[in-house]
């Protein structure tokens, strides 16, 4: 009887190994190739937007409402101002308690022009997302379409301060341009 000593490699399991660490080495290099063979482009997807009617539309929208906002907070506070500057005026022949009656009268007019602004500011926020959120949508979707046609793997965003150092690769923006239309 051959006793067994596991330091002992038979050459079965040598030539298994061997041929496991081959075809290991195979599929890492054609993966490796393949990623290399990747295809790459860039768009400024900032740059696109803007240029889309859609976009343009949306900020004549947007600072219409905000014109609108701002006009109705101006004339809530200058009635407030003259109101206060009627009750500064009045304050020597009224008594303590209509004074102080009107002065909370000032503050609580106060809170809701300060309220006010605030859910103008909200409103605004709102309406910018709904808004913009289909333009965006609109332009991914234009981006993927064109890079799939043209057998691109990967679409980089080279908008300035997006992280793109240099961008020399092909540029998808003219026919992301020409698929929407602009």
């Amino acid at each position: 009887m051959r006793n067994f000593n596991p330091l002992t490699i038979n050459t079965n399991t040598m030539k298994q190994f061997r041929t496991f660490f081959i075809a290991a080495a195979l599929t890492l290099g054609v993966t490796a190739f393949a990623n290399a063979q990747s295809k790459i482009a860039h768009i400024a997807s900032q740059e696109l937007v803007e240029s889309m009617p859609a976009f343009k539309d949306a900020q004549t929208q947007l600072e219409k409402l905000t014109k609108t906002y701002d006009t109705e907070i101006r004339d809530m506070m200058t009635e407030a101002q003259k109101t206060m500057q009627r009750y500064e005026s009045e304050a020597p022949t009224k008594t303590e308690e209509e004074n102080a009656k009107r002065a909370q009268e000032l503050q609580s007019t106060q809170r809701r022009i300060q309220e006010h602004g605030q859910n103008a500011q909200k409103d605004l926020q709102k309406k910018e997302l709904d808004l913009l959120k289909p333009v965006y949508e609109k332009a991914r979707v234009a981006i993927q379409k064109v890079a799939r046609a043209k057998g691109y793997d990967y679409v980089l965003d080279s908008t300035i301060g997006s992280g793109v150092i240099m961008a020399d690769g092909f540029n998808l923006m003219a026919d992301v341009k020409k698929d929407l239309g602009i």
